[in-house]
């Protein structure tokens, strides 16, 4: 596991330096994002616009673009360059892109919402940009910055042996029967997860955590660090965590069969259930956790601000909030558009369920507080 850290470290020295010098002057207060004053135009307008500029570059965090910008091709004749790159990749990408003004990306679909805040939109490198002709579709809270889309992480265990479920309590996972038993992707290797043991440290969610302490310890919990929050996390990984590289990873070592085993379990993206029809894994998500069953976080539609090909980049955006925009996603579970008139496979939950049972990503508190956090993972993860 050192490995691993080192050379992820390796990678996101530079990135983590400048997270690191944001925060080292303390709260900065991260503004609303900015706005580019923009020259009214009908659809056709804008089509006509982008097809004159003929190409749209964009940077995305999930590879399905690639399937979404030949929809898009096919439909209005515009070359579309889609490179896929991970969270801290692309920050670092548009960060260098941004500050040099060299030639990029004309858009992007970012996560990893404290670092795009703090690095990007409060340094302008990014603005928001709502299609018109969606303000009144997309939900406002949904606008500023513009979600493209919402992805949740979910306790998910293999229900090979018992379809009950193992655990209904986050604090089973501190017990011996959990040890070495629990799974969760390398938060220095993905900065969602990291903002996930970020908010669980923020008083509110602390507080709760401190309730299912008691719930199911029958005491009030004694502190070793500043709250319930940071309490759980030092926990769960003195009871050997399991560390891994990858949801996919997670998802295929949890749910293979035949292994016979009563505590498997792990918190990954609910989108690799579908693995259960297509690698045959053993996988069931706990929807009744206390205090919560998981988290989930927005990935942001926004634009380059020295993009070079602005209105095939409006266009694209607004055709990504369509139906036939968002069918590379919406055809698995666990990619939920930020328009709640697209549809959901059958099999799954709508956000309206999700909302209630797991903890939200705040950008502001992670921009503000992840820093505490890395340094306080920093004595166990190494």
């Amino acid at each position: 596991m050192k490995k691993i850290v080192l050379l992820f470290t390796c990678l996101v020295l530079t990135a983590s330096l400048s997270v690191s010098l944001l925060f080292a002057g303390g709260k900065q207060e991260v503004s609303e994002p900015a706005v580019a004053k923009e020259v009214p135009m009908t659809h056709e307008e804008l089509v006509a616009a982008a097809q004159a500029e003929g190409k749209v570059v964009v940077y995305s965090v999930t590879s399905r673009i690639a399937n979404a910008a030949k929809a898009f091709g096919e439909k209005y004749g515009i070359e579309v360059e889609a490179t896929n790159l991970k969270d801290f990749e692309l920050i670092e990408k548009i960060s260098k892109e941004g500050s040099t003004g060299a030639a990029g990306a004309d858009f992007v679909l970012c996560q990893d919402g404290g670092r795009v805040m703090g690095e990007l939109l409060n340094l302008e490198y990014l603005y928001n940009y709502v299609p018109p002709t969606m303000k009144d579709q997309i939900p406002a809270e949904f606008q500023s910055p513009l979600a493209f889309a919402f992805i949740n992480k979910v306790f998910i265990f293999n229900d090979e042996v018992s379809e009950a479920y193992p655990f209904t309590n986050i604090w089973a996972l501190t017990t011996k029967e959990w040890k070495g038993n629990f799974q969760f992707k390398n938060p220095f290797q993905e900065g969602v997860n990291a903002n996930f043991l970020t908010m669980v440290t923020k008083p509110e969610v602390a507080d709760r955590i401190a309730k299912a302490y008691k719930d199911y310890f029958g005491k009030e919990i004694e502190l070793t660090t500043p709250n319930a929050g940071y309490e759980w996390i030092r926990r769960i990984l003195e009871n050997d965590l399991v560390l891994t590289t990858s949801d996919t990873k997670t998802a295929e070592s949890i749910g293979v069969k035949g292994q016979g085993k009563e505590h498997n379990a792990g918190l990954f993206v609910f989108s690799k259930l579908r693995y259960k029809d297509t690698k045959n894994l053993a996988l069931a998500p706990i929807m009744e956790m206390e205090p919560f069953s998981g988290f989930y976080y927005p990935i942001y539609a926004l634009m380059c601000s020295n993009a070079g090909h602005p209105n095939a980049a409006k266009l694209f955006i607004e055709f990504l909030l369509t139906e036939e925009g968002f069918s590379p996603w919406s055809s698995d579970l666990g990619t939920y558009s930020s328009n709640p008139s697209i549809p959901l496979q059958p099999d799954d939950y709508p956000m309206t369920t999700w909302v209630k049972i797991l903890v939200e990503e705040d950008p502001a508190y992670c921009f503000e507080h992840r820093a505490e956090v890395e340094e306080f993972l920093n004595e166990y993860i190494y």
